[in-house]
């Protein structure tokens, strides 16, 4: 891998070459005895959100796109073609398995369906099932993974026959080349007629349906918090399509962006989602075309006892214990009129005050999230429904700017700019004296470039990396008042790990947040002074037994700074953690090249001098005597 730490200077210890010439800073104060409030560690949260491909293609290891064919066998938008015999394939809505339609095949001369364009690797093994229903006679029926076009460049397995009700056919099969345009064939060998209701195909290493290489990666990242279903997709979505088995699960068309949504992720996968990585569930419920009715019911699902009417169902879907979810948001967006059942703000606090006063009644422990948006919209909220949420959720996303300092500070700008705001709220609005309603910032991040990895999949760069560093220092600056913050998507779309249809990869965004969740304090102190162009943050660990210091340099310069620690003795020893380059515009692919990385070195010494590498988010930790 080629390593893009440049150089790195800590109280005079070089660890190689200087990219230009060195700037000097005024010098900063670093006060560690006055200390702010602990940062919340829910603002190194994510959300995931029924879109492009986030969760179908990027967390959901699933690798057909139409598995229970919402389109018609060689429909423009459907990746199934009958190859062999097209007028032998006709879509049937007569009693169909699942959905509106099923394809039926009619046997006696070897017709079929395929599904073109899937990535496999060789000696890799995959598994499915195949849902068939049909004549005595229809069988033998083959089911083929190809990843060639030779006589002998497919495994299969061979279904000896089926009967009248739809049965499932559970198969394994294995790759012996490699290649990004497989095919899964079924074919029909026999006299008689065979209805397919729904097929899946997936990597054998899947995790309770799960891509085994995404889920790793979420794993480093290390979210403490996920906001899903939406977003846009929320307001259109019922959470009751998404339960039982999934292959009676409806497919219908995503209410809000393009192509199909399956439903094979749920509110079950999505609890299982959480557990695998160890974080807790943050769910919005439909304020837009749903009713409270349906959120209670959702809610009544996630946490109600087995005894109850809707824990009764959760337990027959095979989840006996509640899922004790604490956060839930009151509807997205809904002062925007892209939303799914928009109405104007006066309308909508009876609507947030109505589902609020529901839900506590099902279960009074949650802590409820309110939709606001700084202005009048905020101003509405809090001064009308504060007595109906726990905390106000803010969004911002920023565009690219093509100088790389005036790019980095978008992020933190618009932090400061929210946070600032709902200070003044806390002042003016009568509503909110004697509470503590924190913001959830729970979609945040850079959006702009093309679409590299499907619907919105942008790609991020070393300079967007240093604007979200940024970013995470303000939050420290402004911890008394951020309860939550959500980097928005986590996978592909605009988020922090991308995937092709075989591999997967941090972003450099995705970097930083590994490396700040992992290495930055919890307890922020005071800093003063210039930075000479940096960005410096700095916090306690939670056992007080070292100084973290983060600082964001957006200039092609390393930057010295003559630096002033009160409060604390530290004995020099320690480590840092850096993500540099030479230039802002390197990106990491997955699968492919990876030039922005985590340096970790370890520092001998510590004087009186800060010298921060160019083009760079460093953390720095240094240990405390006396501790």
């Amino acid at each position: 891998m080629h390593r893009t730490l440049q150089w790195l200077t800590l109280a005079g210890i070089a660890a190689g070459p200087a990219i230009g010439q060195s700037r000097v800073g005024e010098g900063l104060v670093i006060d560690a005895s006055k200390q702010g409030e602990p940062i919340s560690q829910l603002i190194y949260g994510q959300f995931i959100e029924h879109l492009g491909r986030c969760i179908y293609g990027g967390i959901w290891a699933e690798m057909l796109e139409d598995r229970k064919f919402f389109h018609p066998i060689g429909h423009e938008e459907s990746p199934w073609r009958a190859p062999w015999l097209a007028n032998a394939v006709e879509m049937s809505t007569t009693a169909p398995y699942v959905g509106e339609q099923t394809p039926a095949i009619h046997g006696g001369a070897g017709a079929g369906i395929a599904h073109a364009g899937l990535g496999l690797r060789e000696g890799r093994r995959y598994v499915g099932r195949v849902v068939l229903a049909g004549d005595s006679d229809a069988g033998p029926i083959d089911v083929r993974l190809a990843w060639g076009d030779g006589p002998e460049d497919f495994d299969w397995v061979t279904i000896d026959s089926v009967t009248g009700a739809f049965t499932k056919y559970p198969f394994e099969l294995t790759a012996r080349e490699s290649t990004d345009n497989g095919r899964l064939e079924i074919l029909v060998l026999g006299r008689g007629d065979v209805r397919i209701g729904a097929v899946s195909l997936m990597p054998a290493d899947n995790v309770d349906g799960m891509r085994a290489d995404t889920l790793a990666l979420l794993k480093e990242l290390d979210a403490p918090i996920y906001r899903w279903p939406g977003g846009n997709f929320v307001s259109g979505y019922d959470w009751r399509d998404g339960i039982g088995d999934p292959d009676r699960r409806p497919p219908r068309k995503n209410p809000a962006w393009q192509g199909i949504e399956h439903n094979d992720f749920g509110i079950d996968e999505f609890m299982a989602f959480c557990r695998a990585l160890g974080t807790e569930p943050y769910i919005v419920v439909n304020t837009g075309l749903g009713g409270a009715e349906m959120a209670v019911q959702e809610l009544e699902y996630s946490n109600g006892p087995s005894y109850s009417r809707m824990g009764r169902l959760r337990a027959e879907n095979g989840h006996e214990e509640p899922y004790g979810v604490v956060w839930w948001g009151l509807g997205n967006e809904m002062y925007g009129n892209w939303q799914l059942g928009h109405i104007p703000l006066t309308d909508y606090m009876g609507r947030n005050n109505e589902f609020a006063d529901r839900l506590r009644a099902v279960d009074p422990s949650i802590r409820l999230v309110a939709v606001g948006a700084v202005g009048e919209w905020s101003e509405g909220m809090l001064a009308d429904c504060a007595d109906h949420m726990d905390a106000l959720s803010e969004h911002f996303y920023c565009q690219e700017n093509s100088e790389v300092a005036a790019h980095v500070r978008q992020i933190p700008d618009n932090v400061r700019r929210i946070a600032e705001a709902h200070r003044v709220y806390r002042e003016s609005i009568a509503a909110l004296r004697g509470k503590d309603i924190r913001i959830a910032l729970d979609e945040w991040n850079y959006w702009y470039g093309p679409h590299v990895f499907g619907e919105l999949g942008t790609r991020y760069f070393l300079k967007d990396a240093l604007g979200v560093a940024a970013g995470l220092n303000e939050f420290a600056r402004n911890s008394d008042i951020y309860v939550m913050a959500n980097y928005a998507q986590t996978v592909n779309v605009i988020g922090c790990i991308k995937t092709t249809k075989t591999d997967a990869g941090l972003e450099t965004t995705g970097l930083v947040l590994q490396a700040y969740r992992r290495h930055f304090g919890t307890i922020p102190v005071a800093v003063e002074g210039d930075g000479g162009g940096c960005d410096i943050a700095a916090a306690w660990t939670t056992d007080r037994s070292a100084l973290t210091i983060a600082a964001v340099n957006p200039t092609p310069q390393p930057v010295s700074l003559p630096l002033d620690v009160r409060g604390a003795t530290l004995s020099g020893a320690g480590t840092a953690w850096v993500i540099a380059g030479s230039d802002p515009m390197l990106y990491n692919d997955p699968g492919g090249e990876q030039p922005v990385c985590i340096e970790e070195r370890s520092l001998a010494g510590v004087s009186d001098n800060l010298t921060v590498p160019p083009l760079s988010a460093c953390i720095y930790r240094i240990e405390a005597e006396g501790r």
